[in-house]
């Protein structure tokens, strides 16, 4: 009769698989992004396929913009007698991600725009940088 023991690099290998795959369900996912430029602006693409558009924040600065959102989980308060998922690869929360511009942004002319699971957001370039002179005292 022959019996097969599981070795302790077996073992090993194992719980390192175990944790990696924990990580990777727990890893914050931020959404895809697509970043262009032209000679007039910059437009910046994001994948947000099941967010409301009311979630959505876009900030900016001289140099930058932060674009936050949150996809909240139906399941979080389910109704008596709904059923689980066996399996689930969405990912629900808050997020937020930060964009910075070699050149400086037009805050005043940023345009943003939502449909079908694709948010847009343009940033006319600044045509102007300003720049402070500090005098140093001592």
């Amino acid at each position: 009769m022959l019996t097969l023991r599981q070795s302790s690099f077996d073992q090993l290998q194992s719980d390192l698989f175990r944790k990696l795959e924990q990580q990777l369900q727990t890893a914050e996912r931020v959404p895809s992004a697509e970043v262009r430029e032209t000679a007039e602006a910059y437009t910046i693409a994001l994948e947000l396929p099941g967010v409301d558009k009311s979630s959505i924040d876009v900030k900016a600065t001289d140099r930058s913009l932060v674009i936050s959102a949150e996809r909240p989980n139906p399941q979080a308060d389910p109704a008596p007698g709904d059923s689980s998922p066996l399996l689930s690869e969405f990912r629900y929360g808050t997020w937020s991600r930060s964009f910075r511009f070699p050149a400086g942004i037009n805050r005043d002319a940023i345009e943003a725009h939502y449909r079908d699971g694709l948010l847009t957001v343009s940033a006319t370039k600044a045509q102007t940088l300003t720049t402070v002179q500090v005098q140093v005292e001592g």
